[in-house]
């Protein structure tokens, strides 16, 4: 069993082939293997990548199921999904250490944190593969896994006849997976087994004799000297000590690294014999066992890698930078020189993150993030904070002029359009620059600083940058203090729902109206919303205002609904925030139930992007909405991420025309294809169809010989208050009944 170096790597190349067929001679004739994995269609690809390869495969989809099958049968080797239904990975890898399971474990995980391959390996994981993992991949790990099995099986086998067969024992010793030697008192081999050619390409013919010092590293020989010299001590004197050996040159292409050193952990103790005396025992050499832990070294270079670099972009993460940062400020102080902090974040990646969805967006960061490394001098540092802001520093900075010759060539970089597949995709930069010493002298407050002037930058437009100065800390301290005003607002009542009307060009009558919020301020009057709700949705004051404006919509439609007023539809603004929470649907029904109104009367405005961000859970929600009767509109059609597919798949029953359409149209005799577009789009899928915006004669006309026959904007009512609504609504009905009163009076 002891296979010769050739055959030994057939194998293993064989095993990297998607048609080998594994198996060793240690293992049972169908080694078993358990495969662990809650998605049924990536359990199936396993099952069937690993079918008629000569093993046993038994499948679990959960945790449970998986430790019954544990517990009742014994299995060579499991392929373990770390997350599951009902428990973690861990546990299972647990529940094996617990019990002493006798069976190899291969982790599978989608996760990209460090902390899920930090706790597989400490439980003793084989490997850890992250998904999507190769095929090919998959196949050389079950390879490896069931040779290296096959091994230790072998040498725990021939372990139990080892007193009774010198033969025996000698084989043990030649098939060991690890390097055996003896040394002589001066240092020199005087055995070392068949594993030495097998993982460094020496033959024992080329080592005996020779100093050990021939295969150890020129950069670990002190180590090793005191290493070795330790062994002279007495008969107890034993240590492990990591050391790296060199390859002959013939095993460079045999072994799985690519490097001509090896590390290993050595164990080693003296062998001491009695003198003459029979008094003391005289050193007679070292008795060592030399364990390949490439493979394991590696691993830990890679999570160290990890710990502290963006696996998206591979740029520094937090971490790294502010390492380097204290680093650059300790060097500038030292030097007296300054160094520059920039704040870098995304404008408009939100909106391409949303349309065209994660994937896309995390291939632009990686464009970006290659784009502004070619900006940078050498020294500089780029790392990503997360999400779509990046920070850099700028040691040993000339000046202001230099840090601004690196923001503008930044700015210029980003101005070129990034492809991703197909889709043209334009994004700009806000960039905040904070001086060290000026700015300040610690790495939080550069950062902050640094933070304070993007948002500046933001402020006045985007796509620029700004160096920090003292005044921008008011502008700051005026976020904070709206913030707090506006948390007050819900408190103390300071909202108000106010109504556009929609109207019927026909008959000239109010049909509907578009809720809209506005903010009674104590000190700033009456605000629209475009004041506070974006401010709203970046500090997580969307929810609860949405939760006030949604009872204060049907509130309001009780007061109409009371005074007798005519059955008309209020729509309401949903935010995606809402509707990504998962107790809208009964928040809505709460409050229809609660006021007693009708689900008819009520209408939701949805934007295009919300089709985006998660369409499968965006249908299930908005067709709850239609089952209890409320209808749904698409505002600001044709802005977005426009899909006809979306209309067909998602139960809309409205298109809005959003105003920047409208605004176009300066002749009525004109011809305006977006708008005539989405006319023909409603009239050919019987949707209900408003044009919004309209401010003029000539746009009303136009719009209305072209088929869209209810329209809100200026030229018929600016948004107002309920009170003002309800006496539009009561003089409407007036007019209608002086007007049908007239034929009457006429023919009497």
């Amino acid at each position: 069993m002891n296979d010769n170096p050739a055959s030994a790597l057939s194998r293993a190349a064989s095993a990297a082939e998607p048609s080998a067929t594994f198996g060793a001679a240690d293992l049972p004739a169908q080694p078993r293997i358990l495969l662990i994995d809650d998605e049924p269609r990536l359990l199936s690809a396993l099952h069937e990548l690993l079918r008629d390869r000569g093993f046993e495969l038994v499948t679990a989809k959960s945790g449970a199921e998986a430790l019954a099958q544990l517990s009742a049968r014994r299995f060579d080797l499991v392929l373990l999904d770390l997350r599951l239904p009902d428990m973690s990975g861990h546990e299972i890898m647990d529940f094996i250490n617990e019990r002493e399971i006798d069976a190899d474990v291969i982790v599978m995980s989608g996760d990209v944190g460090i902390e899920a391959a930090i706790g597989a390996l400490k439980r003793g994981a084989y490997d850890y593969l992250r998904k999507p993992y190769s095929r090919e991949e998959m196949l050389k790990t079950v390879g490896n896994a069931l040779q290296q099995r096959s091994l230790a099986m072998a040498n725990e086998r021939i372990a139990s006849q080892l007193e009774n067969s010198e033969k025996l024992y000698r084989y043990l010793v030649d098939s060991s997976p690890d390097i055996i030697y003896t040394l002589n008192h001066e240092g020199r081999f005087t055995f070392i087994n068949d594993r030495a050619f097998q993982l460094l390409g020496f033959a024992r013919e080329d080592l005996i004799g020779q100093h050990y010092t021939i295969l150890v590293h020129d950069e670990d020989l002190e180590r090793a000297r005191y290493a070795f010299n330790e062994r002279r001590v007495d008969e107890r004197a034993s240590r492990n000590v990591e050391l790296r050996l060199k390859c002959h040159a013939r095993a460079g292409q045999n072994r799985a690294f690519n490097t001509t050193l090896m590390t290993i952990s050595l164990n080693s103790m003296g062998m001491h014999v009695p003198d003459h005396d029979v008094k003391k025992l005289e050193f007679y050499g070292t008795y060592g066992v030399a364990r390949d832990i490439t493979d394991r070294k590696r691993a830990e270079e890679v999570i160290s890698y990890q710990a502290y670099h963006d696996i998206l972009t591979d740029l520094p993460n937090r971490i790294l930078f502010k390492d380097r940062l204290g680093l650059a400020i300790i060097q500038a102080k030292r030097k007296l020189t300054e160094l520059a902090v920039m704040f870098i974040d995304l404008d408009r990646f939100k909106l391409v993150n949303d349309t065209l969805g994660h994937v896309k967006g995390d291939e632009l960061l990686q464009q970006v993030a290659l784009r502004l490394k070619l900006c940078l001098r050498d020294g500089d540092t780029l790392a990503r904070q997360g999400g779509d802001e990046f920070t850099i520093v700028l040691p040993e900075l000339a000046g202001r002029g230099e840090a601004k010759a690196i923001a503008e060539k930044f700015l210029t970089c980003l101005h070129l359009p990034f492809d991703l597949d197909g889709h043209q995709v334009h994004v700009s930069a806000s960039i905040g620059i904070a001086i060290y010493p000026g700015d300040g002298e610690s790495i939080d407050e550069l950062l902050r600083h640094a933070d304070i002037a993007m948002y500046q930058v933001k402020a006045l437009g985007k796509n620029g940058h700004s160096f920090y100065h003292n005044s921008m800390l008011d502008v700051s301290h005026q976020k904070i203090a709206l913030e707090q005003s506006l948390r007050k607002a819900l408190e103390q009542n300071e909202l108000e729902m106010y109504y556009q009307p929609q109207i019927d060009v026909i008959t000239g009558r109010i049909i509907g109206a578009e809720g809209l919020m506005r903010w009674n301020h104590p000190q700033r009057g009456v605000l629209s919303a475009n004041e506070f709700l974006p401010f709203a949705e970046d500090n997580g004051l969307m929810l609860p205002i949405s939760d006030w404006m949604l009872d204060a919509l049907c509130r309001d439609m009780l007061v109409w609904n009371e005074n007798g007023g005519e059955a008309i539809r209020l729509s309401l603004n949903l935010s995606p925030q809402y509707l990504d929470r998962g107790d809208f649907f009964e928040k809505m029904r709460g409050a229809l139930q609660r006021y007693g109104i009708s689900p008819a009367q009520i209408e939701v405005e949805i934007t295009e992007n919300i089709c985006i961000r998660n369409p499968q859970y965006a249908i299930e929600q908005l067709n709850k909405l239609c089952q209890l009767g409320v209808s749904v509109a698409i505002d600001d059609f044709g802005t977005g991420y426009s899909s006809l597919s979306y209309l067909h798949r998602f139960p809309i029953h409205t298109i809005k025309i959003d105003q920047s359409f409208v605004k176009e149209i300066h002749d009525e005799q004109g011809h305006y294809p977006v708008i005539l577009a989405i006319i023909s789009i409603a009239r050919g899928l019987g949707l209900h169809l408003i044009a919004e915006g309209v401010e003029t004669e000539v746009q009303a006309r136009y719009l209305k010989s072209n088929g869209c026959l209810t329209m809100q904007g200026y030229l018929f009512h600016h948004p107002i208050s309920l009170a003002s609504f309800l006496e539009v609504l009561r003089e409407q009905e007036v007019q209608l009944a002086a007007c049908q009163a007239m034929p009457q009076a006429k023919r009497a």
